[in-house]
């Protein structure tokens, strides 16, 4: 029997109509051989016409081994020179290298030898005598004022000196008179309190005029004075401009040490590990080209800011040439020492139901998927704590492509489950 039973039936029907044609030439065309050989031309064709119709009808062809890879058990497997594996690009882990670490800075004052000069009492601006850059010493008049204000205060405290004197001399013949019976105990109580009050007076009085100066007599001349030696780096007074300390927000003057400043760093969390106070940091400022300045971390806070989810750290940098300047955009750098753990390209590590995972090469055309500890995210590489061995490599390129292939095998496999459920 033919192994094609269509294309039989079809040759046989082929030869029934050659038959059939060959019966209706009529015999008087038979006796005629010219007309008997154009008879057979035509029934040639028409053999040939059905041979034709035959032949269209072409077995059909073996069906193609499937080129999709197997996944079975988190493993990826592809075919021998399957086109996607040329996508891949692999790398293995290796050990986390020492790093520099920039973080966001800013050149401020030394605020421990910085001085923000205000007026105590107001008043109008009679005399000044220091401007932006100039050197000055502890006790250096920096500005005079016309005060009544002052003057006020100063007689005051002139009165609460008074009171004192009569206090102190009522207090002390009070004590005399109750030794010899003249005068009750409540009244040498009264003297006693009284002396206290006048004390206290006294005391608030002077302190508040004596800060700036010690007068022998009242007037309105106000001083304001430097506390400490350095530079005047900031002036917003004017000559007979009136004061008022109620409505001051801004300081008079500002004495400071130029050549020692601050660095207020805005680190992350996860810089916390790698930082201590007495750690050596680089400065650089973008303005000033690729010079480094050495400083050394003092402080670091015991706050995060809840909206930046950042720390302020404090570092302390040398400016005897004076060429830093206060508010100056900066880069503090540290080097993050990381021991026993591994690191991979970042494009590596992808998430998979919010648990970070990678692809790792087990050959050349299979793929484990593989859940992985991040110790650290980066914007290049990242550090892995565990998951992966060192050496092993990683797919760091189109890995998403891996991860498409699972998602089609197991929403195959959940297809045919349901198909297959009674």
């Amino acid at each position: 029997m033919s192994a094609y039973p269509e294309m039989a039936q079809i040759t046989h029907q082929a030869h029934n109509c050659n038959r059939d044609l060959a019966a209706t030439i009529p015999t008087e065309l038979r006796s005629n051989r010219r007309t008997l050989l154009t008879s057979t031309r035509w029934l040639a064709l028409i053999t040939g016409f059905c041979a034709a119709i035959g032949a269209c009808t072409e077995p059909p062809e073996a069906p193609k081994p499937s080129t999709a890879p197997v996944y079975q058990s988190e493993r990826l497997q592809f075919p021998a020179q399957h086109p996607q594996l040329k996508l891949l690009k692999l790398e293995p882990a290796r050990p986390a290298q020492m790093e520099k670490i920039e973080l966001p800075a800013r050149i401020v004052w030394n605020e421990e030898k910085t001085q923000r000069v205000y007026s105590a009492f107001a008043g109008r601006v009679s005399a000044i005598h220091a401007d932006l850059g100039q050197q000055v010493t502890a006790g250096q008049v920096l500005a005079r004022l016309s005060s009544p204000e002052f003057g006020a205060a100063q007689a005051e405290a002139r009165r609460a000196q008074t009171d004192l004197s009569l206090a102190s001399q009522t207090h002390e013949r009070h004590k005399k008179l109750f030794e010899i019976g003249v005068v009750a105990r409540k009244e040498l109580d009264q003297s006693a309190a009284e002396l206290q009050r006048a004390e206290a007076e006294f005391e608030r009085s002077q302190n508040r005029i004596k800060i700036y100066e010690t007068q022998t007599q009242v007037n309105l001349d106000l001083a304001l004075r430097s506390a400490i030696p350095g530079v005047v780096v900031e002036r917003n007074i004017n000559p007979s401009q009136e004061l008022r300390p109620d409505l001051a927000q801004t300081p008079l003057f500002v004495v400071t040490d130029p050549t020692n400043l601050w660095v207020q760093i805005d680190a992350q969390e996860r810089d916390l590990a790698y930082v201590k106070p007495g750690n050596l940091l680089e400065v650089r400022v973008p303005s000033l080209g690729e010079r480094v300045y050495p400083a050394r971390l003092a402080v670091i806070g015991e706050q995060i800011d809840p909206i930046t989810r950042s720390i302020k750290l404090r570092a302390v940098v040398s400016n005897l040439d004076r060429s830093l300047n206060s508010e100056m955009l900066a880069k503090a750098a540290y080097q993050k020492h990381i021991v026993g753990l591994l690191e991979v390209p970042s494009a590596a590590v992808f998430l998979k139901d919010r648990q970070h995972a990678v692809f790792i090469a087990i050959n050349a055309t299979t793929f484990e998927l593989r859940e992985v500890e991040v110790a650290e995210l980066g914007t290049s590489r990242t550090i892995i704590r565990s998951g992966i061995k060192e050496g092993e490599s990683v797919v760091v390129q189109n890995a998403l492509l891996l991860s498409r292939e699972i998602k089609f095998a197991e929403d195959s496999i959940k297809a045919n489950q349901v198909k297959n459920k009674p």
